[in-house]
Order: C-alpha cells, then structure tokens, then sequence
C-alpha cells in the first residue's frame, strides 16, 4: 500500500516554525548579530521620548527661562542616535532578507528533491497543480512573512519591552494603566490566532485546488476545445478561483477584525494615560516633560499592538503553507534506498526474477497474486493480456517504481530494494507510453538523461536506429523544436524521440509500454526498425499492447486476473490453446475488420 500526500501538517503554531527552520538552516546563520543590531535599532527608538522629557524639563521649562543650547544639544545627541539606530535598522533588513532567501532556497530545493524521491503512485495521491503550489506559492507565503512579518515580529517584541521598561522607570502607575486597557485583548488573543489558523489553512488549501484546476485546464486545452466542454471547466475554475476568494475574503475579516480591537486599545490606552497623568501632574507626582515623554513612549507600546494584529495576519497564512510544505517532505519514502546497496556488477543484459510477488493499489483490491517469473538474460520479452490483467504492474515493479506487498522482485540475482537508486536508473530505463518531451531540439530530448551527452553521440544514436532519414525531413534536423510537451511532434515521433533517448542511455534493461496511438505506415515502420535495433543484446520487458510484438519476441508472458498464465514463444503459446490463442484470435479477427 502506498502513502499519500497529506493535505497539512497537524503541527501546531511554534512546532511548525521551528520544525520550518530546522529545515532551513541557512536561515539562522548569523542570527546572534542580527538580533544585537535589532536590539541596537529597537533602542534608538527610544531616545524621541527620552529627548522630548529632557528637553521639556531641563531646556523649555528651566527655572530660569528657554535655555537654547540645552534644547540644542539634546537635540544633536537625539539625532546622531537615530542614524546609528537607523543604519542598525536596515542593516538588519539586509541581513535579514539575505538570510531567509538562503534559507527558503533550501526549502524549496529540498522538497522539491523529496517529490522525485517519493513513489509514483504516492505522487498521483495529489494533483498537479496543487502538488507545485507546495513548492511555488506556499514558500512564497513563507518569504513574504519572514522577510517582514518576521523582522515586524522581532522589533515590535523588543519595542514593547523597551517602551515598557522606559514606561516603569517614569511612571509605574502609568505604566499599569496601559496595560490593563490591553487585557481583554490579551484574553481574547489566542482564541483569535486559533480561528485565523483555520481560516488561513483554509485559504492555502483552495490555493492548491485553484492551481490544480487552472493547470489541469491548460494541459487538457485540446482535449476541452475538441469536446466543446470550454464552459463546463470555465464554470469548474470559477467555482475554484470563488472559493478561494471567498476563504480569503473571510481570513481577511477576521484579521480586520483583530486590527480594530488593536485600534480600539491603543486609543483607550492614549486616553486613560492622558486623564491619569493630568491628575498625577496635578499631585506633583510627574513633570511636563515627563508626561510628554510618557505619552510617546505609549505611542512606541501601542504602534507594535496594532500591527501584531497584521503580523498574526502573515504569521497565519505562512504558518499554513509551512505546514502544506511539511507534509510533503515528511510524507515518507516508501521506495527507499537501501542502507547497504549492493553493486550489480560488470555491465551486461539482466535476468529478472520474480518470487511469490503480490501487489495491491492504494485503497484497491489485489492487482497481482503470488506471481513468480524468471525471464532470462538478454531475452525480448512481450507482456500480454488484457486492460486491468496486471501487466502494467510488473512493468513498474521491474523498474521498481514501486515496491510489492509480499515477495521480491530480483534483476541479475538482487533484489531491487537493494540496488542503489543511481545504479538503478543507469541500469534499468523505462521507456513510457507516451514519452515526455522537454520544450528544447530534437537533439536536447534525446541527449536528456542522468549523464550528459555530446552531439556527436546523439548523431551516433540516430544512425544507429536507423532514423537518419527522418531527422533529414526536418530544415533544422536534430535542432527542430520540439516544443512544450512535444505538441511540434506526431504522437509517432514522440515515440521516436523516447526510443533514441533511451539508447542513448546504455542501459542493460529496457522496460517499454508500446504506445497504442495510431501512427501512419513509414513511422510505424521507423519504430519497428528502431525498436529491433534499440533492444538487441539487451533484456527488454514489453507491455505488449499489439499481438504482432508478441509474435517478434523471444518470450511472451500471458497476466490474466493477476495471474501468469503462460510463458513461452510465440508459437509455442499459439499451439496451446489457451487464454493466448483466444486473445490472439481475437486481434486477427479484428486486424482483418
């Protein structure tokens, strides 16, 4: 059984960010002088209040009148403070931003390598669309909080706890009436972070489904405009693109909502200060100045207050996409490399075994029963039977894009759980129905693979397989265009391109899905040549999908119902009347139609 892509981590809010930058160690680097510099910035934010009360007291309202140059030399010392706190400020910008792009360029690299890393059918757990909205914009939510949220969070933390302790030290009654007027808010808090949680999680979730639409939608064009379905998926998008909105719309009020309570308080706490103050002032209690200084200082407590709301905001949405992202890269590996591989040896054609293998789909019943199968070292083997049979499936456990339920699956004598995956791939190289082409030349596709390869060897390739003449029908030969997807090509020459690259290869086992599309006769035939070519003095395991590739092989294997039912040539299955004689019957019946 295989695992899927969850749709969010359950992590909560703190676990979630610090599993994040677990993650992303290029984020912390430097950190410790970052924070000294915020701190630097953070406390020249004071000397306004502290120059206000000392110009006030000492220059304004000295006892014997306007003392000018105090009020100037404050003045003086208050401004070359705030250049050094400013200079701190964007120096911690700086380092900041340089810092969480390191970090999230990690992030996204890492779980991008995690998605090649999971298994085939783990993948088809989460469409397309949605599963590159994990890598694109749910990092980017993360970026977007990190690089302000996150600087917001730090600086607001320290101003409030400066202006606090600025606050106690001028005036300790005062400083409790500020706080008491934040009180409700504070209780009210967590109930508050806790429904944004879910209205952001939310909001990244149709993201994903929005994507997954609008990509699904692009890809199938075609197939949409040939069936005149154009309105039906337009209705579809803009039932995903409203649902998103409307999740956003609703974070958005609650977030606005938070931001006023903020407003509310601030203007509470500004009020309750002054009358406070003035009947302080009155008792002797406080000066002018240091009223004056209180009141700025309130404005320095109050200011951080209201935009926590919006920082929540930012915190909310990013923590959502981390958790997306997290459950991507903490799905597990279920076909994992091996701890202790081992080496398949000198270059040469495979044998493939399988013993007692038993295979089932995720949430499915049993595809394959108990199959045991030996198909010898260099041989051309056609898999055949019918759609559903399970012939498919061992194609991909021959491969090892998945690993079975119960059983082995063994190429020369190992077993492939315990080939190292490089070796793997270099050895064994599957050839997909419909072959995935690059948006780059004819010679870029065919040179694609794990090793780079020069010109010279893709030309080679294409003498080889007998495809000079094909690519000599293009005006740009084997620097034609292939355009996205391969869409500048017949699904023929798709085909083409696949078998070229999978020569270019070298690998000692070919495993092949034939491609089932119509394709004209002189193409049909460069397939032919090129697939005779490209599977001599090499094992190859073909799921069959035209009797006439089992009547060329060394070895057909008959899957009915999970089942090998037959295994043998040809001729030899033909003679023996069985599930293979009525199936090629069958095809001949239907070829002569």
């Amino acid at each position: 059984m295989s695992a899927s892509i969850a749709p969010a981590s359950d992590l909560g809010v703190f676990a979630t960010v610090r599993r994040g930058l677990a993650m992303s160690p290029a984020m912390r680097r430097g950190l410790g002088v970052t924070f000294v510099l915020a701190l630097v910035a953070t406390a020249g934010r004071l000397v306004v209040p502290v120059a206000v009360q000392q110009a006030t007291d000492r220059g304004i309202l000295a006892p014997g009148g306007v003392d000018v140059e105090v009020v100037t030399t404050i003045a003086a010392a208050a401004l070359g403070v705030l250049l050094v706190a400013t200079a701190c400020s964007a120096w911690v910008n700086v380092r900041l931003f340089s810092a969480t792009e390191a970090g999230l360029a990690q992030l996204r690299v890492g779980a991008f390598r995690h998605v090649h890393d999971l298994a085939v059918l783990t993948q088809h757990t989460e469409r397309r669309g949605s599963l590159v909205s994990r890598v694109t914009s749910d990092v980017d939510t993360i970026s977007m909080f990190v690089q302000w949220g996150g600087l917001m969070l730090v600086l607001s933390t320290l101003q409030i706890a400066a202006a606090t302790v600025a606050m106690a030290i001028y005036s300790w009654q005062l400083t409790l009436v500020v706080w008491v007027t934040f009180v409700p808010m504070l209780i009210l808090a967590p109930r508050a972070q806790r429904a944004l949680n879910v209205a952001y999680a939310l909001v990244r979730h149709k993201v994903g489904s929005m994507l997954a639409s609008v990509s699904e939608a692009v890809v199938g064009a075609h197939t949409i405009r040939a069936y005149g379905a154009g309105a039906r998926t337009g209705s579809r998008i803009e039932g995903a693109v409203r649902d998103h909105r409307d999740a956003a719309v609703r974070a958005q009020t609650l977030a606005s909502v938070a931001f006023s309570a903020g407003v509310l308080s601030s203007g509470v706490a500004l009020a309750a200060v002054v009358v406070a103050g003035t009947f302080l002032g009155i008792a002797g209690e406080i000066t002018v100045g240091t009223l004056l200084a209180f009141l700025f200082l309130v404005q320095l407590f109050t200011g951080p207050v209201q935009s926590a709301t919006e920082v929540l905001n930012e915190l909310q949405n990013a923590v959502a996409g981390w958790r997306r992202v997290l459950s991507l890269v903490e799905t597990p590996i279920e076909v994992a490399p091996p701890a202790d591989p081992v080496d398949l040896g000198q270059r040469r054609a495979l044998d493939v075994q399988l013993d007692g293998v038993s295979f089932s789909y995720p949430g499915g019943p049993r595809v394959l029963h108990d199959v045991d199968l030996r198909l010898p070292a260099g041989a051309r083997v056609a898999v055949v039977g019918r759609t559903g049979s399970g012939k498919t499936t061992i194609a991909r456990l021959v491969a090892r894009l998945a690993d079975p339920d119960a059983g082995a699956v063994r190429l020369g004598g190992v077993d492939v759980r315990e080939i190292a995956p490089a070796d793997l791939r270099t050895r064994v190289v599957v050839v997909p129905q419909e072959g995935f082409l690059f948006d780059a030349t004819l010679a870029d596709n065919i040179a694609y693979g794990r090793v780079p390869h020069s010109r010279a060897e893709v030309e080679q390739a294409v003498v080889d397989l007998g495809l000079v003449d094909w690519v000599a029908a293009f005006d740009a030969g084997l620097d034609t265009p292939a355009g996205q997807r391969g869409e500048s090509l017949s699904a023929g020459e798709r085909q083409l391109v696949a078998l070229a690259r999978a020569h270019l290869a070298g690998a000692d086992l070919l495993v092949l899905d034939e491609a089932t599309s119509a394709v004209d006769p002189a193409t049909e035939l460069r397939i032919s040549r090129a697939f005779a070519e490209l599977t001599r003095q090499r094992t190859s395991v073909t799921i069959a999908h035209r009797l006439s590739t089992a009547q060329a092989a060394d070895l057909v294997v008959v899957v009915d119902g999970g089942r090998i039912v037959g295994v043998g040539p040809h001729a030899e299955l033909l003679a023996a009347d069985g599930v293979y004689s009525r199936m090629f019957a069958s095809w001949v019946a239907q070829s002569a139609s």
